[in-house]
């Protein structure tokens, strides 16, 4: 089968993306060659500088870390985005679940998206919980503070050392589990426990959309050894163009 006539015949796709998904928008990923792991200097590994350990023992350190490398403010959404909102809009995406905390999703469109890993995007007071903006964040000169109590601020992002957040994962596996065709995109799926998502999806149509192996690859109906961004080309409605429609 091919990725377009398993969407043309799907009613309930849920997207299951990660780091890949947003490295044609320029954002680095993790673990390849050119990624944070590899590329990142300092007196520490990345590692450390992205943990609660850190933001809390260094908060200067980790404050420098996470605005170098993890806000990417101008970056802009891609095909994958673009596409994977269009799909949503006709009604046959039903959800996306994220390991990205970039916002870039939402940016293109999408409106259920479960960010695993939570947002850069959204930050707040660790003392009385205020909301504070990314743009108050990156303006900051060394570690942000509430402008309310002067507490020190902190992303809505999960850390090295901290757990995923109950209601996002049961949010995910609902989604998943109640999926009709489940598309993995952009991911190794050798972290865990996200990786272990893709074993709560009960159907049999799994598409893996990846340019190297998966530990899921023997479980798929179709596997795609191409950017996903090229891959899901043909639903990308960019603005002025009419939104790709799907036969009934």
């Amino acid at each position: 089968m091919s990725l377009e006539s398993i969407i043309e015949s799907s009613r309930r796709i849920v997207f299951f993306g990660g780091a890949g998904v947003s490295t044609e928008s320029g954002i680095p990923d993790f673990r390849s060659a050119a990624g944070l792991y590899s590329t990142a200097t300092g007196p520490h590994p990345p590692e450390y500088m992205l943990s609660d350990e850190c933001l809390w023992s260094e908060p200067e350190a980790f404050w420098d870390f996470h605005r170098r490398h993890l806000i990417h403010p101008g970056a802009t959404p891609n095909p994958a985005h673009r596409a994977l909102a269009a799909l949503e809009r006709i009604g046959v995406l039903s959800a996306v679940v994220t390991q990205n905390i970039d916002g870039l999703h939402q940016m293109a469109g999408s409106r259920v998206v479960h960010e695993l890993h939570g947002s850069v995007h959204r930050n707040h007071c660790v003392l009385c919980d205020r909301a504070v903006a990314l743009a108050d964040v990156l303006d900051a000169v060394g570690v942000p503070r509430c402008p309310a109590c002067g507490g020190m601020v902190r992303p809505d992002v999960v850390l090295y050392g901290e757990a995923l957040d109950p209601d996002v994962v049961d949010a995910a596996v609902e989604a998943i589990a109640g999926a009709d065709t489940l598309i993995v995109g952009g991911t190794s799926l050798n972290v865990y426990p996200a990786a272990g998502f893709v074993l709560r999806y009960r159907g049999e149509r799994l598409v893996l959309i990846n340019q190297t192996p998966t530990p899921y690859d023997g479980r798929a109906l179709l596997l795609v050894r191409e950017p996903i961004g090229a891959a899901l080309a043909p639903w990308d409605s960019r603005p002025g163009e009419s939104t790709p429609s799907i036969a009934n």
